[in-house]
């Protein structure tokens, strides 16, 4: 079975509606007296992230059929561009973008093994369009 990719014709969620989280892999020791003390609970960690689009109704059409039916009701993994990453221009150390030979910008790439998270997608209407807010469990 192949894990299922995010559909490249949505768009890029919004900057408003992202949040990110660790889940926290620390647990605190049992002390009888003096300062609390931590341990790692477990190896590995993975980040929360909460996400929304804005999309039209086609592109509601196309999430909706990718969690429903790709996912199979957000049940199964899938891998997602990384929003901050993904897309956006490598730069020098001064900020001025590396370029190929053709002044063509480089653009990092990068992606999530994700999860969905506790919550279902949510949408609403705004106006023509619909904005969606949902959830991740990023992998690590």
């Amino acid at each position: 079975m192949s894990v299922a990719v995010w559909p490249s014709s949505l768009p890029k969620p919004t900057r408003s509606g992202y949040q990110s989280k660790i889940n926290d892999p620390r647990l605190a020791k049992n002390t009888s007296t003096g300062p609390v003390g931590w341990r790692r609970r477990w190896s590995s960690r993975s980040r929360s992230v909460s996400l929304s689009l804005q999309v039209d109704r086609s592109q509601k059409a196309v999430f909706d059929q990718f969690y429903e039916q790709e996912t199979k009701d957000g049940s199964l993994p899938f891998w997602m561009p990384d929003p901050v990453t993904d897309g956006w221009p490598l730069l020098t150390s001064d900020g001025t973008p590396l370029l190929t030979s053709d002044g063509t910008p480089l653009l990092m790439a990068a992606l999530w093994l994700c999860l969905w998270g506790k919550e279902t997608p949510v949408d609403r209407i705004v106006g023509t369009e619909f904005t969606i807010s949902f959830s991740v469990e990023v992998m690590p």
